[in-house]
């Protein structure tokens, strides 16, 4: 094992780390305020319902030479990448009309 394999290694693990203390730290923080889970349980509820949409009216057709040995995608892995982009797409759209409505809102004023 030479020195590069042991730096990625070591980046793997901090990664993982990473993102389990960016996960974990929240939530120990928010059990001094219940309240603040409850506005975290609402907004993953509402992405589950935007992609959930999505989802439902992704289309899961795969072109053949897709189906074929190196890529091997299924109508189901067509799918869920579909719904994927439209939530991308969904969030996009909301984020840029929050920001336009924002600086309406502050040249208003």
């Amino acid at each position: 094992m030479d020195s590069i394999d042991i730096f990625l290694y070591t980046a793997d693990l901090l990664i993982i780390v990473g993102a389990l203390l960016a996960v974990v730290m929240p939530l120990i923080k928010s059990l001094d305020n219940p309240q603040s889970l409850v506005k975290t349980l609402v907004g993953v509820v509402a992405l589950l319902v935007v992609f959930f949409i999505s989802y439902s009216i992704s289309d899961g057709e795969v072109l053949p030479k897709y189906q074929a040995e190196p890529f091997n995608v299924t109508e189901g892995i067509a799918k869920f990448v579909g719904g994927t982009l439209y939530t991308v797409y969904a969030l996009f759209i909301v984020a840029i009309a929050g920001i336009v409505v924002t600086e309406i809102t502050k040249a208003v004023k």
